[in-house]
């Protein structure tokens, strides 16, 4: 049997097109996610779909070292090895950095960059590295450019982007890595809201999670180094790269500072 895709996030409405579209494939899965009963409901889903896939589920949460270390337990009690990685797993809090806490602090840090990491090294550890692994991570459009009252959130994509550029360079002929790079993803209602008021440019950069999923296990196929999902978003980080960049944080800071979002 061909190894397992772990996927994390995978109750979400991105990792949860992921998931569909994997298992459609017949890929066997292993899928994380922070509510036990939502991932139970997942697998019996799939389960009544494809009764004879293997889906494994366990509840992880990605800030946690002991979480994660019982995760890591639970591979090497059920002989787990895999095929790819897909993280999709992020925070988005949004809001000035001077009303943060410490808490919401260190977990969008954490689950954002510390996990990915995390994550990867493990399943590094239990697959071939043959050349047909795959390791894909989910970054943003965000961490192009610094982002007033987005900047932890853009920081930490910056960061998992540089460190999956670097890592696929030290795996070159033994995995693919690729980080893809979406804008805006409307799936919850909350999101929904969000887009629509950040105006245009926000709005025509919105792609489906079904178009995001199935763009990104192409692009990890192909081993693509970096992929921007959406014609719109390649338009506008065309000619943002290309602009001042005082001219593009004043462009950020007013838009952004109108609304907050905290973690869902």
């Amino acid at each position: 049997m061909r190894g397992y895709t772990l996927v994390t996030g995978a109750c979400g409405g991105l990792g949860g097109a992921f998931v569909r579209l994997l298992a459609e494939r017949g890929e066997p899965l292993f899928l994380t996610g922070r509510s036990l009963e939502r991932l139970q409901t997942l697998r019996a889903e799939l389960r009544g779909k494809y009764p004879s896939l293997p889906v494994h589920i366990f509840e992880c949460d990605l800030t946690s070292e002991a979480s994660r270390a019982a995760l890591f337990s639970r591979f090497d009690e059920e002989n787990i090895t895999f095929a790819r990685l897909v993280y999709v797993a992020g925070a988005d809090v949004q809001k000035a950095f001077e009303k943060y806490g410490e808490d919401k602090l260190v977990m969008q840090t954490r689950v954002n960059f510390e996990g990915a990491v995390s994550l990867t090294r493990a399943v590094m550890a239990r697959s071939a590295l043959d050349g047909n692994t795959e390791f894909l991570a989910v970054g943003s459009m965000s961490g192009n450019c610094p982002m007033p009252y987005f900047a932890l959130y853009s920081a930490t994509k910056k960061a998992l982007w540089q460190f999956y550029v670097a890592l696929r360079t030290e795996l070159k002929g033994r995995a693919k890595v690729t980080c893809v790079t979406p804008g805006s993803i409307p799936t919850r209602e909350d999101i929904c809201r969000n887009i629509k008021d950040h105006g245009f440019w926000t709005r025509v950069s919105a792609v489906s999670p079904e178009r995001v999923a199935r763009a990104s296990l192409n692009a990890v196929k192909r081993n693509r180094r970096k992929k921007t999902i959406g014609f719109w978003n390649r338009v506008i980080r065309f000619f943002t790269a290309l602009a001042p960049m005082s001219i593009k944080l004043r462009f950020v800071a007013r838009r952004w500072k109108k609304t907050e979002k905290d973690v869902f």
